[in-house]
């Protein structure tokens, strides 16, 4: 069998290089429905705190800014021109965007500001304007949002990124208790697009669009996501988030998101990637790969995650894909009732996967490798891992291996693989069929 490789660097808007010497086929080069083993691809905040800084409430230190949009222009220009400040804005207001400010309805952050918000306050683009995002970044910049809700923003053109906020190299982003929402990006980026640095602390990330990817987020920066929701987020491909930097999430959920090709939830391009305490769930690819993607020579760590109910609608990988020369440790996890019409309803695995102290069950595959699908140059080793209730369609209902490729059960440690249908395995060396 040919191997595969789950780059979707085609459509993305900051690629990864292809390494060097690579003989393998990258997804835009394949077909995924007709080859379906030639590719890979494809919340709820918490309770806000009532001591945020940008909760109303008692002495504000900040600058009152009246309900009116051209009085919010003037408040940011003034801040920028002093070096910074915070801007107090109106409880129960939505300020209404009409005019294109070099690509945005407000003038670029160029030093660090805080805008305060409140129950009911919103920045929005004028569905009647001229297409812009709402909110730009630059380097030198540093935006905190606190309790707003930012809104309507939509770039037209090809390098359009992020119709919401767009975060140059250089500048950064804070997020508290807010939400991005309903903004479409005609490249990438729907909701946010950040270059530089950005944080979304107890925030949404909500039915943002992008025509290629970064549905929600796009980062070739530093993501660092807590307490938060990234969900019903569409793009072609990485509709939750899309990510070719450093991303850290915890406590967070991607969710309900649906990629028109590939990688409905989290799509680690490149770079590295840390998932803690967060579900990944019910995210959809019309293609391949439901939930999470570890892309090209990609780190990944993922420990106590869910990943579940995941969708491959028409190819394979339904809950996680390891791609050729990706490095993946999944810990304290568990990995259920995801679903691939083909091939690797829990795991699809082309490279080096450790599994330790997780569940793996429930998950189906219409053909081959219910709860786990290992290629012939993977390498899947686990320490204390039940695979468990598995389906397939014809074979390997626990774990498929190809001939070539390596799973190592070590059940000295506890590793079990039991009660799959219609087997348990298939070239599996110490693994009861």
């Amino acid at each position: 069998m040919t191997g595969l490789a789950l780059t979707t660097a085609s459509v993305a808007a900051t690629p990864a290089a292809p390494a060097a010497g690579r003989t393998r086929a990258a997804v835009a080069d394949r077909p995924a429905t007709d080859e379906h083993r030639g590719q890979l691809d494809g919340g709820k905040p918490s309770h806000q705190s009532r001591e945020d800084p940008g909760k109303k409430g008692g002495t504000s230190p900040g600058v009152p800014v009246p309900c009116d949009a051209d009085a919010l222009i003037a408040a940011i220009t003034l801040a920028n021109a002093r070096g910074g400040g915070v801007l107090d804005l109106a409880r129960d207001c939505t300020y209404l965007l009409t005019a294109n400010i070099d690509g945005a309805g407000l003038p670029a952050i160029t030093s660090p500001i805080t805008l305060n918000g409140s129950k009911g306050t919103t920045i929005e683009r004028a569905a009647a304007a001229d297409q812009f995002r709402v909110l730009t970044v630059n380097a030198g910049g540093n935006l905190t949002l606190n309790h707003l809700t930012i809104t309507g923003g939509q770039t037209t053109g090809a390098g359009a990124d992020g119709a919401g906020l767009l975060v140059d190299a250089g500048g950064a982003l804070t997020t508290s208790h807010s939400t991005i929402t309903r903004n479409i990006a005609s490249d990438a980026g729907g909701g946010i697009a950040n270059n530089g640095t950005a944080r979304l602390r107890s925030s949404k990330v909500s039915r943002n669009t992008a025509d290629s990817s970064g549905g929600g987020v796009l980062n070739s920066g530093l993501l660092n996501i807590s307490k938060s929701g990234i969900h019903s987020n569409t793009a072609l491909v990485g509709a939750g988030a899309t990510s070719t930097g450093t991303v850290l999430i915890e406590h967070s959920s991607i969710s309900g998101n649906s990629a028109r090709e590939a990688n409905g939830g989290l799509f680690v391009e490149s770079g590295t990637a840390t998932v803690t305490d967060s579900r990944v769930t019910k995210n959809s690819a019309t293609e391949v790969v439901g939930g999470i993607l570890a892309g090209l020579d990609t780190e990944v760590t993922l420990r106590s995650v869910t990943i579940a109910d995941n969708v491959s609608l028409t190819a394979i990988v339904g809950g996680l894909g390891v791609d050729d020369g990706a490095s993946v440790v999944v810990d304290a996890s568990v990995i259920k009732n995801n679903n691939a019409s083909f091939e690797g309803g829990g795991i699809y695995n082309l490279s080096e996967l450790v599994l330790r102290n997780t569940k793996i069950f429930g998950n189906q595959a219409g053909i081959q490798g219910g709860g786990i699908y290992n290629e012939d140059i993977g390498t899947v080793t686990l320490f204390t891992t039940k695979v468990t209730k598995n389906i397939a369609g014809e074979d390997g209902g626990g774990i498929y291996n190809e001939a070539g490729g390596t799973v190592n059960l070590n059940t000295a440690t506890g590793t079990v693989v039991v009660k799959n249908r219609p087997n348990n395995c298939v070239e599996v060396p110490g693994c009861a069929g």
